[in-house]
C-alpha cells in the first residue's frame, strides 16, 4: 500500500532527473488507473491520493529542489501540505491538475490555475512578542513576467494555435476494428494539452510566464504571538498561470527567548536564587521582563520553592488580550561548606531560635482565633 512517506519519484516511476513532461505524463497514467471510478482496488483510492500528492510536489519547481535536497522533513518544515480535496470523477482530476477535460471531443483549453504557496521566516525578541510589532523582510517569489505580460512570448509575438489540435489541446484517433470505428480521445503531444505553442520564448522568463523575483513583505505581528506559530499572508505567494491567483505565504514566527525567563502560556516564570539569610530575613531581588527589570520584595520567612506572584506582568493573550502573570520561582541556596567556628555558631543560634521560630504566621483570620482563644 502507497504511504505519503514512499519515494515521490518510485510512486510515479519515474527517474530522478525525469522532465516535467515525463512527470506529467506519468500521474496522468497513473490517474487514469488508480482513481475509484476507475479501479476496483481496495486500496486504490489511498494509492491515487500518494501519487497525486507526488504530482503536486514534483511539478512544482521550487518545492521539487526542497525535496530533493531535503526529503519529507523539508517539505513540512517548509509549510508543505498536501492537496486534501474530494474529487468527485476522474474528470475532475484532470481539471484540478491539468485544466483539461478527460472525457468530450475537445477541451475549453487550459484554465487558470492558482499559484503556489511560499513558506517563510522571520524572528523578533520576546519584547516584540510581548507588544506586537511590524516585520520587513522578503521573499523569493514567482511574478509575472514583465517582458512578455505573462504569456512566455517574446515581446511583438504571440503564442499560437497549435496545428496538431487546432487549440482543443487534445486529439482524436479513428481506429477500425471487427466491431467498427473506434475513437480515442487522447491529451495533445505537440502542445501537451495547452491548445498553443510559442515558437519564440521570451528570453526573460524562458517561455514560462513567470520569473522569480526577490518581492518585500511588510508582515504585522499581533501581540502574544508564541514561538512557532504560523501567519498566513493571502494572495503574496507565487503568481498564477494564465491569470490564475496568487498563491499565500506562511510565515513561521521564531521567538527569541529572554535570559533569566521561560514562557509558560501566556505566564512568564523568573527563576530566582537567594541565601538562607535572605531568605530568614527577607530580601529585595531584581528579576527581568520583556520591558526591563522589576524589583521583588520577597517577606521574611521566604520557604525554599515558593512562587511570589506579580499580575499582569505576564505576555498578553493572542485571544482576549489579556495580560498573564510573572512567577517567581524561589530557591533558597543553603551553605555547603563551613568552618568549625561557623557551624558552631549556627549550632548556638539553632537553640536560642527553639521550635516558636518556625512556626507558620497563621495570618489575620489566625490571629484572630488566638486571640479569643
Amino acid at each position: 500500500m502507497a504511504t505519503t512517506e514512499q519515494d515521490y519519484y518510485e510512486l510515479l516511476g519515474v527517474p530522478r532527473d525525469a522532465s516535467h513532461s515525463d512527470i506529467k505524463r506519468a500521474f496522468r497514467s497513473l490517474a487514469r488507473e488508480l482513481h475509484p471510478d476507475v479501479s476496483e482496488a481496495p486500496d486504490a483510492a489511498l494509492r491515487f491520493r500518494a501519487v497525486a500528492e507526488a504530482y503536486e510536489v514534483l511539478s512544482d519547481p521550487e518545492r521539487r529542489r526542497t525535496y530533493d535536497r531535503f526529503g519529507h522533513a523539508g517539505l513540512r518544515t517548509g509549510g508543505f501540505a498536501p492537496m486534501d480535496a474530494d474529487f468527485g470523477s476522474l474528470s475532475d482530476v484532470f481539471a484540478a491538475f491539468f485544466g483539461e477535460s478527460l472525457f468530450g471531443t475537445a477541451s475549453a483549453g487550459p484554465r487558470p490555475t492558482r499559484g503556489p504557496d511560499v513558506a517563510a521566516h522571520v524572528e523578533i525578541d520576546l519584547a516584540a512578542a510581548a507588544s506586537g510589532t511590524t516585520v520587513e523582510t522578503s521573499l523569493r517569489a514567482a511574478r509575472s513576467c514583465t517582458g512578455c505580460g505573462g504569456t512566455g512570448a517574446a515581446p511583438g509575438t504571440a503564442p499560437v494555435t497549435c496545428p496538431a489540435c487546432g487549440g482543443a489541446g487534445r486529439i482524436q484517433q479513428v481506429s477500425r476494428t471487427i466491431l467498427g470505428q473506434m475513437v480515442r480521445s487522447g491529451t495533445c503531444p505537440r502542445c501537451d494539452g495547452a491548445g498553443t505553442i510559442v515558437e519564440t520564448p521570451c528570453e526573460r522568463c524562458d517561455g514560462d510566464g513567470r520569473t522569480l523575483e526577490d518581492v518585500p513583505l511588510e508582515l504585522e505581528i499581533p501581540a502574544g504571538i508564541h514561538d512557532g506559530q504560523r501567519i498566513r499572508v493571502r494572495g503574496d505567494g507565487h503568481a498564477g498561470t494564465l491569470g490564475g491567483p496568487p498563491g499565500d505565504v506562511y510565515v513561521t514566527v521564531r521567538v527569541r527567548p529572554l535570559e533569566g525567563l521561560r514562557r509558560d502560556g501566556d505566564d512568564l516564570v523568573a527563576p530566582a536564587s537567594i541565601t538562607m539569610i535572605e531568605a530568614t530575613i527577607g530580601t529585595t531581588i531584581t528579576v527581568p521582563t520583556p520591558t526591563g527589570t522589576l524589583d521583588i520584595e520577597l517577606a521574611p520567612g521566604t520557604q525554599p520553592g515558593a512562587v511570589h506572584v506579580v499580575r499582569g506582568q505576564g505576555m498578553p493573550s493572542l485571544e482576549t488580550g489579556r495580560r498573564g502573570n510573572l512567577l517567581v520561582e524561589v530557591e533558597v541556596r543553603v551553605p555547603t561548606r563551613l568552618s568549625a567556628e561557623q557551624r558552631v555558631e549556627l549550632l548556638r543560634l539553632e537553640e536560642r531560635l527553639g521550635e516558636d521560630a518556625y512556626r507558620d504566621d497563621d495570618g489575620f483570620i489566625g490571629k484572630l482565633k488566638s486571640a479569643f482563644r
